[in-house]
C-alpha cells in the first residue's frame, strides 16, 4: 500500500539553525543566513563556529533586530577558517560584497583623495590623486574631501613652485604658462630652472609633506636672510613668498596636535535609532579633515554596547580598501580590538595599535570628534525629517503605493549629437546619493545625431538590463521605487517600451516635462494613463522635484563637458595601435609634440626606445594618410 503520508515541513528560524548546529565543527570561520529568496540576510564569524551559532538557537536574542533576522532565516552556509583573523578577513569580504540587510553597512566606500608627487617624469608632478597607487611616486594622505586637496595643492604650488600641468602639456610648452606668470610654478617645461635645482624643490615639498615643516621653514627663512644681506630684494620677497604660502597650509590645518604624529580618530554616535561615525585624519603631526559617516543599521540602537559594536563592524569595513595608519584612537571599546589590530597589521605590513585613550591630548581629539559625530547626527536627523515629509508627498502627488525609498531620475546630454552621454542621478531620504550617480556613453552606431528618444532607450535599457542581470546571479542590486526621466510624453513612452521589454513593471516610472519657454514652476508632469498635470506653483513638492531634475541636468551637463575635453586634448597617437602610454611618452620626450613625431622619418623614429621598424612603418603611415 502506498504511502501517503506528505513529506515534512522544512526547518526555518531557530529550529533550522538548531539543526545545523549538530554538525559544525569547533573551528574558527564564518557563517551566513539566507532568506526565502535566497538573499544573505546576514555575514558573521567567529572563534568557534558550533559555539557562536548554538547562541542564535537559544532564543535568548538582545535585540529585536536579531530575533526578527532569526525568524527569517531559511537556510545557512559555513566557511571554515584555519584562524579567527582568516575569518574576520573573510568577514569584511563579504560583507562589502553582499551588503546583507542586517549587517552594520558603510554605505560611502568610495576612496579618498591623496597628493601625489609623481617620480616618473624627468620634472615631478604635484597633482591630486584617488585610487590605487599604481603610478610611481609619493602618495601623501589621506584628505577628507578634494576640496581639502585642492587648496594644500594650491598653497604648495606657491611654495615650491612645482609642475601640475599633464605631460602632453608639458612636452609641447614652448614658453612659460599662466602659472609661471602667477608664480606657482618654476617653469621647468621651457628650462627656467635647472633640474638640479628642480629636484631640491621636489625633495623640499616631499620633506614638508612628511611632517618636516619647521625644518623646511627654517631653511627658507635663512636663505631670505642671506638673500637680503646680499641686497637680492627680489629673491628675497619670492622667498618671503614662498615662507607665507607654507604658513597657510600649517594653519588652515587647525587643532594640529603636538604629540600626534600619524592617526585616525573614530567617533560614534547613537540616537533615535540612527548611527553617526566622525572620521579626523592626522597626518605629519598635522590635521588633514574629517568625515561624518552614517552607517545603515538594521532595528533600534540606543546603549553605549551598540555604539561599539557598530564602531567595530564600521572599522573592518573602512580599512577594506584604504590605507591603515599606525595608531587608530576610538571612542569606544570594540570587541575585537586585539582581532582588528592583528588583521590590520597583516595588511599594513607593521604593527598597527587601536587604542582608547582615557586622559591627555588624544583623549581630547577623541572627544572633539564625538562632539563632532552628536552635532553631525543631529543635522542629519533633522535633515531626514524633511525629506521624508517631501518623500511621502512625491507618494501621494503621483499615486504610489509606497513612499520612495530610491529615486532614480535620467537626463541625456549633447551637442548636436556630438559626445553623447546619460546621466543617472539617485535621491532618497538620505538626499542625493552621489556614491550612486552613474554615467553611460552613447554607444550605439545606429542612433540619428540627437536622437533623444533612442538615447533614453539605450540610457534604461543598459541600467536595468544589468540590475536583471546582478539579480539573477544573486547579487545585492539597487532597485529604484520611481524613476523620473527630463522630458514629456514622448520620453516617457520611450522608458515604458524598454521596461516591458524587460518585464520590469513594478516601478514607478513619471516624465517631467519643463514648462512653456522652459519656465521653472509651470512643468508638467506624465504618468502612464493619466492625463498630465502641473502642482501648485509654490508647493514644497513641485520645488523638490525641481531640484532633482536640476541635478541631473547639472550631472549629465557636467559628464558631457568632461568627455568633450577629453575628446579635444586627445592626440593623434592614441589612435595608432600599438603605441600605448608608454611608447607615446617616450615619443612625445623625444620629439616635444606630436606634431614633431608627425614630422619624423622612419629611421629617426626606430631610435626611440620600444619602437620597432613596423610600429615606426606605421606611426609614419598614420600621419599621411589621404
Amino acid at each position: 500500500m502506498a504511502d501517503d503520508a506528505s513529506p515534512p515541513e522544512p526547518l526555518q528560524g531557530a529550529a533550522l539553525i538548531k539543526d545545523q548546529v549538530r554538525r559544525l565543527p569547533d573551528a574558527p570561520g564564518v557563517y551566513r543566513m539566507m532568506g526565502e529568496e535566497g538573499e544573505v540576510l546576514y555575514v558573521g564569524k567567529a572563534k568557534s563556529l558550533k559555539k557562536r551559532v548554538v547562541q542564535y538557537a537559544q532564543g535568548r536574542f538582545h535585540t529585536q533586530r536579531i530575533a526578527n533576522m532569526v525568524h527569517l532565516t531559511r537556510s545557512m552556509e559555513f566557511v571554515t577558517t584555519k584562524t579567527e583573523t582568516e575569518a574576520l578577513l573573510l568577514e569584511i569580504n563579504l560583507i562589502k560584497q553582499l551588503k546583507p540587510r542586517f549587517n552594520v553597512l558603510l554605505r560611502d566606500d568610495k576612496s579618498f583623495p591623496e597628493i601625489l608627487i609623481r617620480r616618473d617624469h624627468r620634472a615631478a608632478q604635484i597633482r591630486k590623486h584617488r585610487g590605487a597607487h599604481s603610478i610611481p611616486g609619493d602618495y601623501f594622505g589621506p584628505f577628507a574631501s578634494a576640496w581639502a586637496v585642492n587648496r594644500t595643492v594650491n598653497s604648495l604650488q606657491k611654495a615650491f613652485l612645482l609642475r601640475s600641468c599633464s605631460d602632453n602639456v608639458f612636452e609641447t610648452r614652448t614658453r612659460p604658462c599662466l602659472l609661471h606668470q602667477i608664480k606657482r610654478c618654476s617653469a621647468p617645461c621651457v628650462d627656467l630652472i635647472s633640474p638640479g635645482d628642480y629636484d631640491q624643490l621636489v625633495e623640499q615639498a616631499h620633506d614638508f609633506l612628511r611632517g618636516k615643516s619647521r625644518a623646511v621653514m627654517k631653511k627658507l627663512s635663512d636663505q631670505m636672510t642671506e638673500a637680503a644681506e646680499d641686497l637680492a630684494f627680489e629673491q628675497a620677497a619670492r622667498l618671503r613668498d614662498r615662507i607665507r604660502a607654507l604658513s597657510s597650509v600649517s594653519q588652515e590645518q587647525s587643532i594640529n596636535p603636538q604629540t600626534l604624529e600619524e592617526a585616525d580618530v573614530f567617533a560614534a554616535h547613537a540616537e533615535g535609532g540612527q548611527a553617526c561615525v566622525q572620521v579626523f585624519f592626522f597626518r605629519a603631526g598635522q590635521n588633514w579633515g574629517n568625515r561624518a559617516y552614517f552607517p545603515k543599521v538594521v532595528g533600534t540602537i540606543d546603549a553605549a554596547d551598540d555604539e561599539s559594536g557598530i564602531l567595530d563592524a564600521f572599522l573592518g569595513q573602512f580599512y577594506e580598501g584604504q590605507a591603515i595608519p599606525r595608531l587608530i584612537l576610538i571612542s569606544h571599546d570594540v570587541p575585537n580590538r586585539e582581532l582588528l589590530a592583528e588583521a590590520f597589521g597583516i595588511k599594513a605590513g607593521r604593527k598597527v595599535e587601536i587604542a582608547k585613550p582615557q586622559r591627555g591630548e588624544k583623549a581630547d581629539l577623541v572627544n572633539h570628534a564625538l562632539t563632532n559625530a552628536r552635532e553631525a547626527l543631529g543635522r542629519k536627523m533633522a535633515e531626514s525629517s524633511a525629506q521624508g515629509k517631501l518623500l511621502a508627498g512625491v507618494c501621494e502627488a503621483f499615486g504610489l503605493e509606497t513612499t520612495p525609498e530610491r529615486i532614480e531620475v535620467y537626463d541625456n546630454s549633447h551637442i548636436m549629437g556630438t559626445n553623447a552621454v546619460g546621466g543617472m542621478i539617485v535621491a532618497g531620504p538620505d538626499g542625493f546619493q552621489k556614491s550612486q550617480y552613474r554615467k553611460f556613453n552613447i554607444k550605439s552606431t545606429e542612433l540619428t545625431p540627437g536622437d533623444d528618444f533612442g538615447m533614453m532607450r539605450e540610457v534604461l535599457k543598459r541600467r536595468f538590463a544589468r540590475m536583471l542581470k546582478e539579480e539573477e546571479a544573486g547579487e545585492a542590486s539597487p532597485r529604484p521605487d520611481l524613476v523620473l526621466v527630463d522630458g514629456g510624453a514622448g520620453q516617457l513612452d520611450a522608458a515604458l517600451v524598454v521596461m516591458a521589454d524587460l518585464g520590469v513593471d513594478d516601478i514607478a516610472v513619471v516624465g517631467v516635462a519643463k514648462g512653456p519657454d522652459r519656465d521653472a514652476g509651470l512643468e508638467r508632469f506624465f504618468i502612464p494613463g493619466k492625463t498630465p498635470f502641473m502642482l501648485e506653483p509654490k508647493s514644497p513638492i513641485l520645488y523638490y522635484l525641481q531640484r532633482l531634475r536640476d541635478e541631473a541636468h547639472r550631472y549629465a551637463i557636467g559628464v558631457h563637458r568632461t568627455k568633450r575635453k577629453n575628446e579635444m586634448l586627445k592626440s593623434p597617437l592614441d589612435e595608432i595601435d600599438g603605441v600605448g602610454p608608454g611608447r607615446k611618452r617616450a615619443l612625445l620626450h623625444a620629439f616635444g609634440s606630436a606634431r614633431g613625431v608627425s614630422r619624423a622619418a622612419v629611421a629617426d623614429l626606430v631610435k626611440v626606445e620600444g619602437v620597432s621598424e613596423a610600429l615606426a612603418q606605421r606611426i609614419f603611415d598614420s600621419f599621411r594618410k589621404g
